[in-house]
């Protein structure tokens, strides 16, 4: 599966990263506890009318989907970090480090960037105008 690199991508970023060991955490839960375990009523229909019967067992869609989402999120962690690291410009990349991977606020990358006078600088003429040029929305 391609990974294309967004906007919306790179602002989820950390939220992704910060999922990875909660979601590692609930898989593991549910495979050692109770967790997993679901129930579900059916009807059965042995005396000629519908009765409702509880069963109980393994919940295996849940358990399915919640390691798609933690491999999905591991992919996209990993496609954005390559992609950042792949980035030619030197000045770019340490910014795009510096904000997705370090969590650096705008002002701190200006300052550390030397453009401490203008906060956004680092922002629109050097982000967003990499973003640009790249095609990347």
């Amino acid at each position: 599966m391609e990974i294309r690199i967004t906007k919306k991508l790179l602002r989820n970023y950390k939220k992704y990263k910060r999922e990875i060991p909660y979601l590692e955490a609930e898989l593991q839960q549910m495979r050692e506890g109770d967790a997993g375990i679901g129930s579900s009523t059916i009807f059965d229909y042995r005396s000629g009318y519908p009765q409702p019967q509880s069963v109980v067992g393994f919940d295996w869609p849940l358990y399915e989907c919640r390691c798609q989402t933690l491999e999905r999120r591991k992919e996209q962690v990993k496609e954005v970090e390559a992609w950042i690291n792949a980035i030619p410009e030197g000045q770019v990349r340490c910014v795009f480090r510096m904000r997705y991977i370090d969590g650096m606020s705008w002002v701190r990358i200006a300052e550390k960037t030397g453009y401490g006078g203008s906060p956004d600088y680092a922002r629109i003429c050097i982000r967003d105008a990499y973003l640009k040029k790249a095609d990347i929305r």
